[in-house]
């Protein structure tokens, strides 16, 4: 198997190739949550960099439970206005011929204080970091829980029917669905909590809810945690369970991912705890790619097509991952911030693309010794990929990269960026 072979997916569409543009926040709607002209130009780019599937950042159900601040919002029915941005937006992002998939998300407790202060949540279980950064959140009331559900199919439709090619529900990264799955974050004792059966029972009515409303042949994914890596959290078991009922409820395709804001393994960092190890066997290649082994233990029970993210760089790891079975799409994130070409170069023989996180630091090389408290490391990380927002940025704005720009410097322009924009939608 090659990255360059097709993948026809259960419901009968067809990826012309096994590289996918994972989801990355992108920061650039404006403050009433529709696509802009920066958001137009960084996937039209990116679309003509060769990646057969692209997958947005955060579009949120709730204009008041976003991710960032930036995030496109579809939270009811669309105006001409925000039809027509959407449309355009869907067209420059597929003009190459891919895929474009509308990630739909809610973030739950993972909402900044500063978008809300009051949260709704499964329960009311404030998020473990440090800073106060985000609020104590309340309790979703039953009614509540079954509009979020309708919100996340009517949100699906919409992104049907204007341009987008199938849809990834957000069920991974501590974010809503991933707070109903985790025993650590959902304390209720009705329906929806308790079991794992009802801990998923939001995830598997949200995915019935989407695939009755836009049909069998639009492509429906999920990305999940194949674990939170937290003690007493969901873990992998869990993980393999809730991915055999997706199989089960007629998914096309999930990709597996891990961690939350509490221990963040999708950055590759750690968090403020050890992480909980896992009881799957460790393979070599997981050193480059952070999820491939859970992914290749879900293989051997289910059939259902994966997409792996995370570390892939090296054009062998990648085709090795396929070769094996422990992957049928490779997703690429950070590398196409640098390189928005890099899925046509692998594909016309680049060897690796480039790792730019080994050479990026907030701190100075003489303030490296901080470094060995977890603290330190933590908002080290969290501040690099500040950096990779910046090109993002960059790229949506001037069609190009900033690479010279300090980690710094990012830092500052991100954060007066989102001050800016809550300021707009706010007055």
């Amino acid at each position: 198997m090659k990255l360059s072979d097709p993948l026809t997916l259960p419901c009968g569409a067809r990826l012309p190739n096994r590289i996918a543009k994972a989801a990355m926040t992108e920061g650039l709607a404006n403050i009433y949550g529709q696509p802009t002209a920066e958001l137009e130009k960084l996937y039209s780019i990116w679309s003509d960099g060769g990646a057969g599937l692209h997958i947005s950042g955060n579009i949120q159900i709730d204009g008041d439970h976003l991710e960032r601040p930036g995030n496109v919002i579809i939270d009811r029915m669309p105006s001409p206005e925000m039809r027509a941005a959407l449309m355009r937006w869907t067209a420059a992002a597929a003009r190459g011929g891919n895929h474009f998939w509308a990630q739909i998300s809610h973030a739950g407790r993972q909402t900044m204080k500063t978008v809300n202060p009051k949260p709704k949540a499964p329960s009311a279980v404030k998020l473990g970091l440090p800073g106060g950064q985000f609020g104590m959140p309340v309790a979703l009331a039953e009614t509540e829980i079954l509009n979020l559900i309708s919100r996340f199919g009517q949100a699906a439709q919409i992104c049907r029917d204007n341009g987008f090619t199938g849809v990834q529900i957000h069920a991974a990264h501590g974010y809503l669905i991933s707070q109903f799955l985790s025993p650590l974050s959902n304390l209720r004792r009705d329906r929806w909590g308790g079991s794992l059966e009802n801990r998923a029972r939001f995830l598997l009515f949200t995915i019935n809810t989407v695939r009755q409303l836009v049909g069998p042949t639009f492509p429906i994914s999920v990305k999940l945690n194949s674990a939170d890596f937290q003690r007493g959290g969901f873990a992998f078991e869990d993980s393999l369970k809730v991915a055999r009922w997706l199989q089960e409820a007629g998914v096309d395709l999930i990709e597996i991912s891990g961690g939350t804001y509490e221990q963040p393994k999708l950055l590759g960092l750690e968090g403020i705890d050890a992480a909980e190890p896992q009881s799957v066997a460790e393979t070599t290649l997981a050193r480059e790619a952070y999820f491939v082994d859970f992914a290749k233990a879900m293989k051997d029970e289910i059939t259902i097509a994966l997409m792996v993210t995370g570390g892939f760089r090296s054009a062998s790891a990648m085709e090795q991952a396929l070769r094996s079975g422990a992957a049928d799409v490779i997703g690429l994130a950070r590398p196409l911030c640098v390189m928005p070409d890099g899925p046509k170069r692998l594909l016309s023989g680049v060897a690796i693309l480039p790792k730019t996180e080994t050479q990026l630091a907030l701190l100075p090389d003489w303030l490296s010794g901080l470094r060995k408290f977890k603290m330190i490391r933590a908002i080290d990380g969290f501040a690099v990929q500040f950096w990779y927002y910046s090109q993002i940025y960059a790229l949506g704005r001037t069609g190009r990269t900033n690479l010279n720009m300090s980690v710094f410097a990012a830092l500052r322009e991100v954060e007066s960026y989102q001050k800016k924009w809550l300021r707009g939608r706010h007055s």
